[in-house]
């Protein structure tokens, strides 16, 4: 088995527990600084060569062909609805999508009677209150989420919530689950007929040692 394949890897909370999962299941990946500069690295041992790169940018990377396969949460594929195939779910980064909002909120006197969500993920907090029937301002933020109910910008706030910790810091209350999110193995089409027998030999060692039931980040 020869050919190599090119995996797309999460930078940031889901690095560290992909590589270790990768080492579980037998491969080879080198000792990679989250922070750090070098993007690229070639496992020849392993027929690998792995990306470390934005998880926003993950399934573009996959769908496009840059990378054959990718690691990523499945709340970025929720959020993206990428064409791609996603075969495993690697159980690591558990955590929630919710619908969140001050302890003690009133609808902040506007004419708009839309409520105001601050979100990263502005697709899936709007399919979330269509489905619902209601009438939503979505506001898209990149960072500082928590932020937006105390400053009056939103009424709620659509984000990941994993231990809580976080919303009970900015004296939010989870109010509903819109999803439930862990890492995802995901594949290029081509790239699956292609390489099968590579990308079968992956997804086959990995199932072996992911964890029994999804962990929470």
């Amino acid at each position: 088995m020869s050919e190599t394949i090119t995996i797309a890897l999460s930078k940031g909370k889901l690095l560290a527990p992909t590589l270790s999962l990768f080492r579980r299941a037998g491969f080879h990946p080198p000792e990679v600084e989250d922070e750090g500069r070098r993007l690229v690295f070639a496992c020849p041992q392993d027929g690998q060569t792995l990306l470390i790169i934005r998880p926003s940018d993950v399934p573009a990377y996959v769908e496009y062909g840059a990378a054959d396969v990718g690691i990523v949460g499945k709340d970025v594929l929720l959020e993206q609805s990428p064409d791609v195939y996603e075969l495993l779910d690697l159980r690591i980064g558990a955590c929630k999508i919710a619908v969140a909002m001050p302890k003690s909120s009133t609808m902040a006197n506007r004419l708009s009677s839309k409520v105001r969500i601050a979100t990263k993920y502005p697709n899936i907090a709007e399919r979330y209150f269509n489905q619902r029937g209601v009438p939503v301002e979505i506001i898209k933020l990149y960072g500082s989420i928590e932020l937006a109910p105390m400053t009056g910008l939103s009424d709620r706030i659509v984000d990941l919530v994993s231990s809580g910790r976080t919303l009970k810091a900015h004296d939010l209350i989870e109010t509903e689950c819109i999803a439930w999110s862990s890492a995802r193995l995901i594949v290029n089409r081509a790239s699956l007929k292609t390489k099968h027998a590579r990308i079968a030999q992956l997804v086959a060692r990995l199932k072996k040692v992911r964890p029994i039931r999804p962990i929470m980040s």
